[in-house]
């Protein structure tokens, strides 16, 4: 886990830099049919907000854990992040996931262990969700980056 641990550090510190560097019309234009790079930054601050509700909720609701997927479009497209100032977006961005720095710092090795069944009834445990998060952001930043 400390592996993951400062892999996701070194994402956030290396590219809070990078991302403030980028123009917003840069960020803001639509490259491909889904998303500008823009929204993509925006479904990584989606994706933070659930999986630190994951993160925190696994140590005391009933195990095992069911995860709860969501509507990655809707909740990009709700939260008007192609309408966001950029510099908030990406302070969003970084912040929340400090917080699940902070929380991932803190697990107790027993609670890595902790069963999460999938909507489509797959178990994996909460070091896979953890360790996934971190590889799930890295994908999505080589998207902005590229």
């Amino acid at each position: 886990m400390q592996d993951a641990i400062l892999k996701f550090e070194k994402l956030l510190n290396e590219n809070l830099i990078h991302f403030s560097s980028i123009k917003s019309e840069v960020f803001s234009a639509k490259v491909s049919e889904k998303w500008s790079k823009k929204e993509i930054l925006g479904h990584l601050v989606d994706s933070a907000i659930h999986n630190l509700v994951r993160f925190t909720e696994i140590n005391y609701v009933e195990k095992p854990y069911q995860h709860r997927p969501y509507n990655q479009m809707d909740l990009v497209n709700l939260n008007q992040y192609q309408q966001m100032d950029i510099d908030e977006l990406i302070q969003l961005w970084f912040v929340v996931n400090k917080q699940i720095v902070r929380i991932m710092k803190s697990v107790y090795d027993e609670a890595l262990d902790y069963k999460i069944i999938l909507s489509d009834q797959s178990e994996i445990d909460l070091r896979f969700l953890m360790t996934d998060y971190v590889e799930h952001l890295e994908h999505h930043i080589n998207q902005i980056k590229s």
